[in-house]
């Protein structure tokens, strides 16, 4: 975490120099206690007291990609640039920096859920009072909407499944959407994986995720990830209408 802390020490103090900026806060396995260096990302969510002026942008892109030149840690550094005043619409999109670019992005009702549970605030006042609360029936709504529009097609194409964050990012996204779906509880990766086995997950895809995720371990071999890509897949595929099928409380 070390490594981390002063990322992120040195990312608002330079913030602070290049914009208007009422708070800094955390989301994501950092604020739910489930952070692994190196292998999660750093969601953060920068608030700001005015929409960013042109120039202002430019010292953002400039920031983030100093940072990155740095250290690749950074680059896992992810940030979304809000108004203050500018929570009301979900669908509305923000300004947000990852892989390397600044693009338009809406502030998903898992993010919104997630700073409001985290409550993780770097700098200026926490999320509770500017975040408007999230309700267990749109959180639900969203989730499904996901799992069918976007996790669904994506088992039906093969050479996705051949990359590690494929791998870790469907089973686990079908495993976490199936608890908030049942409780409205959200629950961390590390969580997950215990509920993939309740879902009947393949063991030895569950290990492969694990060990990938808490031990750093040598790349997978070609032939282990055909057969990981077929395995989860298959999970997914027999998985997701499982889940979707399933009432909310």
């Amino acid at each position: 975490m070390d490594r981390t802390e002063t990322l992120l020490a040195r990312f608002l103090t330079e913030l602070r120099a290049a914009v208007a900026l009422d708070a800094l806060w955390l989301h994501g396995s950092l604020a739910l206690g489930d952070y692994q260096e190196g292998a999660s990302d750093i969601d953060a969510v920068a608030v700001l007291a005015a929409p960013l002026s042109r120039p202002q942008r430019g010292a953002v892109v400039a920031l983030h990609r100093g940072l990155e030149r740095e250290g690749p840690l950074a680059g896992r550094l992810h940030c979304n640039y809000v108004v203050r005043d500018a929570w009301d619409d979900p669908a509305r999109p923000h300004l947000n920096w990852s892989y390397n670019g600044l693009r338009p992005k809406p502030i998903s009702l898992v993010w919104r859920r997630e700073l409001l549970l985290g409550e993780h605030a770097l700098y200026g006042p926490g999320p509770r009072g500017i975040v408007p609360e999230v309700a267990d029936a749109d959180l639900a709504a969203y989730i499904r909407a996901d799992v069918r529009d976007v996790l669904l097609p994506a088992a039906g194409k093969r050479r996705l499944w051949l990359r590690d964050m494929w791998v870790d990012y469907g089973p686990l996204m079908l495993a976490r959407a199936s608890v908030t779906l049942a409780d409205g509880r959200l629950i961390t990766k590390r969580a997950a994986l215990g509920v993939l086995a309740d879902l009947a997950a393949p063991p030895e895809l569950v290990e492969d995720i694990r060990r990938r995720r808490y031990e750093a371990p040598a790349p997978a071999g070609p032939r282990w990830r055909l057969r990981r890509a077929r395995l989860a897949r298959a999970f997914l595929r027999e998985g997701i209408p499982r889940v979707l099928a399933r009432p909310s409380p």
